[in-house]
């Protein structure tokens, strides 16, 4: 028999949460094929079968916590060949049902854990699915758009009507604990506003040569590179540029010195099934625009299959949130701490402004600039700002560095 212990997580993790099992107690299981996923601080993680054999004990349960190299499960080795025996020995029997357990148990196991919770909560058959992820894998959203094609079963009505009748005054309430990356948020975000001096500055951009410059090349720039023109290269190569003008802002105190980086991790902040996640774009000021719309893209997708990586997550001088893409017409964001500043990206939205003397009509989105005073002053916040403003209206400065 063989030990499944929790792997070293990453820097500084030395616990996680059983999220999922992936295999049963009696599940046939290849070498290194996962059989658990673990929730930690900031990504979920699969953790694999160290033998080939027969799933054996679950010694945690759904939901404990679990330290670094705790043993979590055994596995029986070698026993895996009996599992394709006992199958051919049900199959005779009059009920389909056993017979066909064993291929969602299998396709499952090459799904990533969002994937497997999308099934398990709409009913989709995977294998009756076709993947759009790499090597054809099920996305969730592959998932969730077979759900939403599937017909609605006839016997939907007859179940609605139960929670009526748990209720008298049809009043409900549902407790659901919190997920490990929920309760790591709320304690960093909260230490953020306890030890930040945290302030926030406004301006508004017009995002008019912008949206031109991406309609016209849109259509070339997916064609050359493979990715869809957006408006975050523009923005992370437009703070880039305005960072190395203010250092302060890509800087962190640590103790009681000050740290100031020379070059530019931006975190951007993405969604995924677990909540917000938030992957730093490495050296960000060496990119092109389609370097970081492709790197972009990548960590979007990776977030909704769950496979980002931790160290993907790591590290970050400077973050960009864009609560626009939710709808959101202003916010005061967070910082990320160590780091001393956020900017807030929103929705486009047609307004009047004032032009040579005349009103015109523009697409004007607002920024939001929160910054920790204890390292960066007003002053250097609101340039900051008016660099990036600069470099957006007039894209050209970005070509030649202004």
């Amino acid at each position: 028999m063989a030990d499944v212990k929790v792997p070293v997580l990453g820097e500084s993790i030395t616990e996680a949460t059983v999220g999922e099992w992936l295999k049963n107690p009696g599940d046939p299981v290849a070498l290194d094929e996962p059989i658990a996923s673990l929730e930690t601080d900031k990504v979920s993680v699969e953790v694999g079968s160290p033998v080939a054999g027969v799933m054996g004990e679950q010694i945690a349960k759904v939901g404990d916590t679990v330290e670094v190299g705790a043993v979590i499960a055994v596995v029986t080795e070698g026993g895996a060949a009996a599992a394709p025996s006992a199958a051919p020995a049900a199959a005779p029997a009059p009920t389909p049902a056993p017979a066909a357990a064993p291929a969602p148990s299998d396709e499952a196991a090459a799904l990533s854990p969002s994937v497997r919770r999308a099934v398990l909560e709409t009913g989709v058959d995977p294998s009756t699915v076709q993947g759009t992820g790499k090597d054809g894998r099920l996305t969730k959203d592959d998932v969730m758009t077979a759900a939403s094609n599937k017909p609605a079963p006839a016997a939907t009505p007859a179940p609605a009507a139960a929670p009526a009748a748990s209720s008298a005054n049809g009043r409900k309430e549902e407790r659901v604990k919190m997920t490990r990356l929920r309760q790591t948020v709320a304690k960093r975000l909260k230490e953020a506003q306890n030890t930040a001096a945290m302030l926030t500055t406004f301006n508004d951009v017009d995002m008019t040569a912008v949206i031109e410059a991406r309609t016209k090349y849109k259509d070339l720039f997916e064609k050359k590179h493979g990715v869809r023109l957006g408006f975050m290269g523009f923005f992370v190569k437009a703070a880039c540029m305005a960072l190395k003008d203010i250092p302060g802002v890509n800087g962190s105190i640590e103790g009681d010195e000050i740290v100031y980086h020379d070059y530019c991790d931006i975190s951007v902040a993405v969604s995924a099934p677990q909540g917000l996640v938030v992957p730093v774009i490495r050296d960000a000021e060496t990119l092109s625009v389609a370097g970081i719309e492709k790197t972009i893209g990548d960590f979007g997708k990776r977030a909704k299959d769950g496979t980002l990586k931790m160290e993907e997550m790591k590290g970050g001088t400077f973050t960009i949130s864009n609560g626009g893409v939710f709808g959101s017409l202003m916010s005061t964001p967070i910082i990320n701490p160590p780091q001393s500043a956020v900017l807030g990206l929103h929705r486009i939205e047609d307004r009047p402004v004032v032009r040579d003397g005349q009103v015109v009509v523009r697409p004007m989105m607002y920024l939001a600039l929160s910054y920790d005073h204890r390292l960066v002053d007003g002053r250097e916040a609101v340039t900051f700002l008016v660099a990036l403003k600069n470099a957006i209206e007039d894209p050209t400065r970005l070509l030649i560095d202004l």
